[in-house]
């Protein structure tokens, strides 16, 4: 009889969200779908029925494939494949990092920097002290180098190809040759993001990233209907920079200038990932990234959009932007 009941109460709600865009099309047409669709967009309950028992630890992945994750705390480096329910592990392996502790604030300081990368490029054919192959990270990222970090030619590479393992990796991260030669064969790097931390590793809670997803539609919403007053509201406006290193109330009155204009958009995000940011503040920091897809009368843009974030009072707040 349970069972009966709760079958029946499951057909009901289908039926019940079917009608519901039924109606919404036979009274609006397709415009009206899109907007009932857009709208759930922006719903927590929304997201949260989408996560439920999705293992989250790592963040929200569309696109990317493969996670490397580096802790410099404990000289590791682990590799998960992502796309199921759970991420797969496929390597975890003792690792040589930068000699000195913390994160990385200028070049030549001999640390590991504490962040999320991409990985833009592998390289092969190295001298040999980078051993077989190296994959380049993108570091300094959008966000190091809005807080003035420098230095560059971050790797995941091998060790020397003539057994010396006395080395000093300068920043980067050194495994196994013949590890890392597997990982190779495994891997796509254009689908890899690396995740490094010095202990402040922190996992994913899945009601973040419902606040996160839910607010990043509503945003985009505010955005597309040119509302300035909760656009604005999901900016941090004592920390935000810009790309440009544009702050927070110049931000607000170019804005202002363009949202004026009353211009229709359609704005599109595809291929969103949700990545845990560790750093030394122990805050709750993510970057978000996305494709765009942005078409209004006086501008187009299509491209890599990023979004570094953080959680204030279950609400998403912009810090930094490109």
């Amino acid at each position: 009889m349970r069972i009966a009941l709760v079958l029946l109460w499951m057909l009901s709600s289908v039926w019940a969200f079917e009608f519901d865009y039924v109606k919404a099309y036979r009274q609006g047409g397709l415009k009206a779908v899109e907007g009932k669709l857009e709208e759930a967009l922006t719903s927590r309950e929304y997201w949260k029925e989408s996560l439920e028992g999705v293992d989250v630890r790592f963040g929200y992945y569309e696109s990317v494939k493969y996670l490397f994750i580096a802790d410099k705390a404990l000289s590791e480096l682990s590799l998960y494949k992502l796309g199921g329910k759970k991420p797969e592990r496929l390597a975890h392996t003792k690792a040589l990092m930068g000699s000195k502790k913390g994160d990385k604030r200028v070049e030549g300081d001999l640390k590991t920097p504490i962040g999320v990368y991409d990985l833009t490029a592998k390289l092969t054919r190295l001298d040999q002290l980078y051993g077989p192959l190296a994959f380049v990270t993108s570091y300094p990222n959008l966000y190091d180098s809005l807080q003035k970090k420098s230095g560059s030619g971050i790797w995941i590479h091998g060790l020397p190809l003539n057994g010396d393992r006395e080395i000093n990796t300068k920043g980067c991260i050194a495994i196994d040759n013949q590890l890392l030669k597997t990982i190779d064969g495994s891997i796509n790097h254009k689908e890899s993001l690396l995740i490094t931390g010095d202990g402040n590793l922190f996992e994913v809670k899945n009601e973040e990233l419902v606040i996160l997803l839910s607010d990043l539609f509503r945003w985009r919403n505010a955005w597309k209907f040119n509302d300035l007053e909760s656009y604005l509201g999901y900016y941090d406006k004592e920390d935000f920079l810009r790309f440009d290193g544009m702050k927070f109330e110049a931000f607000r009155d170019y804005k202002r200038r363009v949202f004026n204009k009353g211009e229709n958009k359609t704005i599109v995000f595809q291929n969103i990932n949700v990545s845990p940011y560790p750093n030394e503040r122990g805050e709750r920091f993510f970057r978000i990234g996305f494709y765009e897809i942005y078409n209004a009368p006086s501008y187009s843009f299509s491209g890599e959009k990023e979004l570094y974030v953080k959680l204030v009072k279950d609400k998403m707040q912009i810090v930094a932007e490109k």
